[in-house]
């Protein structure tokens, strides 16, 4: 039976998608699935033992944003081969690659090798600001030529460790939740777009707080440029992050 290779991604900035696009390539991925559609049914997924599924998701305070592995849970992966990646803003990734990879075996998915990746930061874009870049790139086709020889040998997969702790790191959200300036022109794009359905079609203006998980969509796709962060909050939490986010963080691999 022929192998499938998937790329699934979280990538609301396009940060991680860019990382993805490169390893699919690469690895020559049949078919791409977006975790960001609010109203897609991932439950209609499902994946043979001899396919390959490469799951990317970004960073988010050091741990894998709920709403993916919520998605992620809907498949069936019937033993499928997951390569994890994990992007991250130059800073660091945490417990994240650990996470993901616990949560993704305990779905079913065999997984085979993880890695990490940077990429612009999403909220603060100054820092890993251009990458994933042309040195970036060389790295991760290195990467995907040893993922390529393991996913076609498969007798020489063993098990291996990540960076990370567990119990994971407390995550408790971000201060930032972007809100449209009097520029709005309510085409109710940021609404369409945004993965977890934070923003009211009645009032597009405006943001569900407690529903929205920061990941700067809406920022990104507004096409009048409307939605906006707090300048003095986004201020300070850069020069707060001006240290630990600074020097060339480098991407990993784990086989």
């Amino acid at each position: 039976m022929k192998m499938s290779v998937y790329s699934m991604y979280f990538s609301p900035t396009g940060g991680t998608k860019n990382v993805m696009d490169i390893l699919s390539e690469e690895l020559s991925a049949d078919t791409q699935i977006d975790l960001s559609v609010p109203d897609a049914d991932y439950g209609t997924y499902s994946f043979k033992d001899e396919d390959v599924c490469l799951i990317g998701v970004p960073s988010y305070g050091g741990r894998v944003p709920s709403i993916v592995l919520e998605r992620i849970r809907r498949m069936r992966p019937n033993g499928a081969l997951a390569v994890v990646i994990v992007v991250f803003g130059n800073r660091a990734y945490d417990d994240t690659l650990l996470e993901l990879k616990n949560e993704v075996e305990a779905c079913g998915f065999q997984v085979g090798a993880a890695a990490a990746a940077v990429a612009e930061h999403s909220i603060m874009r100054q820092f890993g600001a251009g990458r994933p870049d042309a040195e970036d790139k060389n790295e991760l086709c290195r990467f995907a030529k040893a993922i390529g020889e393991l996913t076609t040998n498969r007798k020489n997969i063993k098990e291996f460790k990540v960076p990370g702790n567990f119990p994971y790191k407390e995550y408790g959200g971000v201060p930032f939740k972007p809100k449209a300036k009097n520029s709005c022109t309510q085409c109710g794009l940021c609404a369409e777009k945004c993965p977890v359905q934070a923003i009211p079609k009645d009032n597009l203006p405006s943001v569900d707080e407690m529903k929205c998980i920061s990941c700067m969509r809406c920022v990104s796709d507004c096409p009048q440029q409307a939605r906006k962060l707090n300048k003095a909050v986004l201020f300070a939490a850069s020069q707060s992050m001006k240290k630990v986010c600074s020097g060339r963080k480098e991407n990993e691999l784990f086989l």
